[in-house]
């Protein structure tokens, strides 16, 4: 039987550190790139979350508001949600495919995807949006950085979606967290007699181990 080659290395104690050193370096750079989206949305609402922001159309905004920093003004007004708490703002890719990953992932590189079949803002029963992980962190870090501080969302926030150049506002009821294939909030059913909103994205941020489900309802 051939016998392999010992590799040694070198004793020098120098060589050593050298090598540990640059692991640690390419470590942190690693973990920097996987949860860049993370630190920056939770520094971001941590030095903004006692001030107010309004939602205004691009209209109101260009006509009445300058360039002043207390508003939000969406993305997409087509078809876009706005969170003013956490600061949220995206485009919705509408009828995705949920069971299919080709199709929400591709959409989830564009914004945040409407499920096929569920309602559109306005109407009676359920929309549902979601903005999932990949399949691992260097995924998560490209897919799903709008709905990362979901978690801080608590009764009665203020939820916005744009459709057709028209403002919905819903207000946050409740949440929860659920294991994956846990899909009952998902479907429609225009005969609960609510316009309701429900939102979902992977729990914790930059994992795909569990799902947290946001639901809010319209008051008109």
């Amino acid at each position: 039987m051939t016998r392999l080659p010992q590799i040694r290395l070198p004793k020098n104690p120098k060589y050593l550190t050298i090598t540990g050193a640059v692991f640690v370096v390419a470590a942190v750079i690693l973990f920097a790139l996987i949860f860049f989206p993370v630190v920056t949305s939770e520094v971001r609402y941590a030095l903004n979350k006692d001030k107010s922001k309004e939602v205004v159309s691009q209209e109101d905004a260009s006509a009445e508001y300058g360039d002043k920093n207390d508003i939000l003004v969406p993305v997409d007004e087509q078809f876009g949600i706005v969170i003013p708490k956490i600061e949220a703002n995206a485009k919705v890719i509408a009828n995705v495919d949920a069971e299919n990953p080709a199709a929400y992932l591709r959409a989830l590189t564009q914004g945040v995807a409407q499920a096929a079949g569920s309602a559109n803002p306005g109407e009676k029963g359920n929309i549902f949006l979601f903005a999932h992980s990949g399949q691992d962190l260097l995924q998560a870090n490209r897919y799903n950085a709008a709905f990362y501080l979901l978690s801080k969302l608590e009764k009665g926030d203020e939820i916005d979606i744009f459709f057709q150049h028209q403002k919905f506002q819903y207000f946050v009821t409740g949440s929860k967290i659920v294991a994956p294939e846990e899909t009952s909030d998902l479907r429609n059913n225009p005969s609960i007699g609510q316009k309701r909103l429900t939102l979902m994205t992977c729990w914790p941020g930059g994992t795909t181990l569990k799902r947290l489900i946001v639901v809010a309802v319209s008051i008109d």
